[in-house]
Formats: structure tokens, C-alpha cells, sequence
């Protein structure tokens, strides 16, 4: 009689479980992506574009001893940068080092600005960037601005 009760107990909690893994399955959160299966030798396509990315580095640190406050350099992105790149921009800050002209390293607060735009047959885009580093060197007195340029993959 014990060895029925084990066995249709153990049933009982079989059958309990087989409900409530269906039951819970039926109210979990479906995933956020599903994997896609390729065949052999198919390459996933994606709606993206070929853009040019342009990363430029801005030191802090002024040949007089003071530095490009956060508010100033704000203040430089509102004013000379957006203007000649409404659609967006990234910036990010971080501590970098510069050897300057002088041969001394310098190790100062930077800025990265990183720029997406699409590719352009007449460069005007190359113009503005030029634009942005030569009007950031004249206002805070800076030997150089730092320029990346690639390509990216893009899609939005």
C-alpha cells in the first residue's frame, strides 16, 4: 500500500509540474530578440548605409596654465558645432595624454566628439570639420586637434 501511495504521489507531482511548466511558460516574457537560423553560406542583410566617422580629441589644458572649463567647451559645441552638424552628435570625455611641441608629455581632461554623416560627393562635410579644429585651436590656444576618420555600417 506505501509503495501505491509513493507512486501515485510521484504522479501527482509529475503532473503538477507538466501543468505548471506549460502554465508559466504561457505568461513568460518573450525574448527581446529571437535568433535567426541561416542556412549554410547565407549572410544575414541589414538595411544599413556606408557613412564617413569622423572622431576629433580636444585637450583641456592651456598653454597658460588654466583649462577648458565644461561649460566653455559646451558652449563651443553649441556655437560651432551643431550649427554645421544639426542631425547629431556624440561627446565623450575622458583623461588622455599629449606630447606637445616642447617634447613634454601633458596629461589632461579631453573631449572626443564623434561624428556619423553620410558620404558626400562634393566633401563639404571635410570642410566643416576642418572649420570646427581650427576655430577650436584659435579659442582656447591648442597646438592640435586630434582627427579619426572611417567608415561605418550605419543602420537606424
Amino acid at each position: 500500500m506505501k509503495k501505491l501511495l509513493a507512486h501515485n504521489s510521484l504522479i501527482i507531482v509529475i503532473a503538477i509540474a507538466s501543468i505548471w511548466s506549460t502554465q508559466t511558460s504561457a505568461f513568460a516574457p518573450a525574448p527581446k530578440h529571437l535568433p535567426v537560423r541561416l542556412a549554410a553560406g547565407q549572410r544575414l542583410q541589414q538595411q544599413s548605409e556606408t557613412w564617413n566617422r569622423t572622431e576629433l580629441y580636444f585637450g583641456s589644458s592651456k598653454p597658460d596654465g588654466s583649462v577648458v572649463s565644461e561649460k566653455k567647451f559646451q558652449r563651443f559645441v553649441d556655437e560651432d558645432v551643431t550649427p554645421r552638424f544639426p542631425d547629431g552628435l556624440t561627446v565623450l570625455t575622458g583623461n588622455g595624454q599629449f606630447k606637445n611641441s616642447a617634447g613634454v608629455i601633458l596629461k589632461e581632461r579631453s573631449m572626443v566628439l564623434i561624428l556619423l554623416y553620410p558620404m558626400e560627393p562634393d566633401d563639404s562635410s571635410s570642410l566643416k570639420i576642418e572649420e570646427i579644429r581650427e576655430a577650436y585651436k584659435s579659442a582656447f590656444q591648442q597646438e592640435s586637434v586630434l582627427r579619426v576618420d572611417s567608415l561605418a555600417n550605419v543602420s537606424f
